[in-house]
């Protein structure tokens, strides 16, 4: 399904590296390092390239960025902490940092640790929304290891035959390396949709599809405003349900961070837990060989015959990357809403507004 915005009179666009130099102003501003900023900017600015303006992980974020830092819910220059620090696995304290930092400081640890021990997870407390889980699994990918990022998330998804939310979309992000080319990344929520999605669809005056919400009593439904307080619908039906269960398991869970009804609910304490997994190939096999493997079986995938020959097989991640080059030459949309509420935000905490 493409997600394009209809009306181009309503979006303005932008170079990436306009936007990025923005966003990193912006978060000093709000008291953020240049570390901190720049994580954070390059995180934006992916997300703002492979995916829909709808799904708000652009520059949409900084608007909560700002509002969490002012009431206390995020700490730039958090007093981030390892917990446990051992060959093969570690714990990070993020103490009420942000999202992005926390996640990035454990993927990089955890590619660190996979390089001597062949594999490594890391998880992570005490921590925020950490943007798009496909940017903290390509972060192992681009050390040539596979990456596999999860976090928990604010209850929106019902256990299988229940319309009361337990669980959230807890979004996974998988990356795979590839030598020759861009990584294989899947970048997914649990669920088949989210609340930035329905918004969107709400806001054009669409129906949305019908397997994405329920209605608060159950009952499907086309209208994103009849199904906004009842529960996502999972990916694969039950099967979703239960890889939400364990992704809440992992990164909340057994990290020591909150889970299932608590995590996201209180906006000073969100308390989100994430789990960072990186695998280097080349613990069981040269890192050749692993290629010429993946290779051909990259063959065997993309030579299949489509169903329709006007849209060939592609490799998760592949729609993304196309997106990003065409946002590098075309600019990247920002809805011109978005453009006049960040001109007051930043006006407000004396930054330069240059978009």
């Amino acid at each position: 399904m493409a997600y394009e915005v209809q009306d181009a009179s309503l979006v303005n666009h932008y170079s990436p590296k306009t936007l990025k130099d923005f966003t990193v102003d912006f978060m000093r501003g709000l008291g953020a390092t240049a570390d901190e900023a720049a994580i954070i900017s390059d995180g934006l600015m992916t997300a703002s390239q492979w995916w829909h303006p709808g799904q708000g992980q652009g520059l949409e974020k900084l608007f909560r960025y700002a509002r969490r830092v002012h009431n206390g819910g995020i700490l730039p220059d958090a007093p981030m902490a390892w917990l446990v620090d051992a060959l093969g696995y570690a714990l990070l304290d993020a103490a009420k940092g942000f999202g992005y930092v926390a996640a990035h400081r454990a993927m990089t640890r955890a590619s660190d640790k996979a390089k001597t021990a062949g594999i490594a997870m890391v998880g992570v407390r005490h921590s925020n929304h950490f943007g798009i889980a496909g940017y903290h699994a390509l972060t192992a990918a681009k050390q040539g290891l596979i990456g596999w990022a999860c976090t928990n998330a604010a209850a929106e998804m019902a256990p299988w035959g229940s319309a009361q939310v337990v669980l959230g979309t807890n979004p996974w992000g998988i990356a795979i390396p590839r030598g020759s080319d861009h990584a294989i990344v899947l970048d997914m929520a649990l669920t088949m949709s989210g609340k930035g999605m329905m918004r969107w669809y709400e806001r054009e005056s669409r129906p949305m599809p019908a397997n994405w919400a329920l209605t608060p009593d159950g009952q499907a439904t086309t209208d994103p405003a009849a199904a906004m307080t009842g529960p996502l619908l999972p990916i694969g039906d039950y099967k979703g349900y239960g890889l939400s269960l364990f992704t809440d398991v992992l990164a909340g869970v057994m990290t020591g961070a909150l889970f299932g009804l608590d995590v996201f609910q209180d906006d000073t304490n969100f308390d989100v837990g994430h789990m960072m997994i990186a695998i280097d190939p080349a613990a069981l096999m040269t890192a050749a060989d692993f290629d010429r493997r993946l290779e051909e079986l990259v063959r065997q995938v993309k030579g299949a015959k489509p169903i329709d020959p006007e849209r060939p097989v592609m490799l998760p991640g592949e729609v993304e990357f196309r997106r990003m080059r065409e946002r590098q030459n075309s600019g990247i949309p920002v809805a011109r809403e978005t453009v006049n509420q960040l001109r007051a935000l930043a006006a407000e905490i004396g930054v330069a507004f240059t978009l």
